[in-house]
């Protein structure tokens, strides 16, 4: 599909960095506690799985799909979501893993999931996570990135909160005001909020077509393609593993 050039939004320089949706260094404050359930927010809407049916827990697929991820670092804790792709493998944002001690998982069920690596890509806000343990389900990747117009749902975790849906459209295609990604990305206006880096963007069918990744001053969201996820898994050398840090 060829993408549609668009002309990127006016932004002040310095202020997208300081509302950076995952708790990289920029955002000023620590969330607070992670919270003992998970409870789903119904208002925000919901994705039905394949069949339309909710599990028995009163989850559907897109939502159980969905992983916290928190990053316990020498300086403290950044939280982020993560969405699986594979059994043991889980896609969310470089900044959301980077300077880590410990990289601790939760499911939306409350189980917490062991961590056995992690791989940052080069050439986009993106890595990877490899799990000890099945995660609960994964969504397929869409074979095309979306059309400006497009619906777009969000499923993560914002603020390390309850697992939340959001929805939206899709804007335009812009250049990367971070710099952090190659080639042109997706501007919605799902609504975001720290600690929803590296949750999946999902189209109407529940295919992923992006990951959140920045939000901008004026709320809107920010996604990679997915056309640049699926380049990245298919080089080996498109992911660096990730080593912990000793504090």
């Amino acid at each position: 599909m060829t993408r549609r050039s668009a002309t990127r939004r006016a932004l002040v320089t310095g202020v997208l960095c300081g509302v950076l949706v995952a708790g990289c260094g920029t955002v000023p404050d620590l969330p607070g506690p992670m919270p003992e359930s998970v409870v789903p927010t119904r208002g925000a809407g919901s994705l039905p799985d394949e069949t339309g049916f909710l599990s028995p827990d009163g989850f559907d697929a897109a939502q159980r799909m969905a992983v916290r991820v928190r990053n316990v670092g020498c300086e403290g804790v950044i939280r982020g979501t993560g969405f699986a792709i594979d059994e043991r493998v889980l896609i969310t944002n470089k900044h959301v893993v980077e300077g880590n001690q410990d990289l601790q998982l939760s499911t939306y069920d409350g189980r917490d999931v062991s961590v056995t690596a992690s791989q940052s890509a080069a050439l986009a806000d993106l890595a990877v996570i490899r799990t000890a343990e099945d995660l609960a389900t994964y969504p397929a990747l869409a074979p095309t990135d979306p059309e400006p117009g497009d619906a777009v749902t969000v499923v993560g975790y914002p603020n390390g909160g309850a697992l939340t849906v959001t929805k939206g459209t899709v804007i335009e295609y812009t250049s990367d005001p971070l710099n952090v990604t190659l080639g042109q990305v997706l501007l919605t206006d799902a609504s975001v909020e720290p600690g929803s880096s590296g949750s999946a963007a999902l189209d109407s069918e529940g295919k992923v077509i992006g990951i959140v990744y920045a939000k901008s001053s004026d709320g809107l969201s920010y996604l990679v393609p997915v056309s640049t996820l699926q380049d990245l898994l298919a080089d080996d050398s498109g992911f660096e593993a990730q080593e912990p840090l000793a504090c």
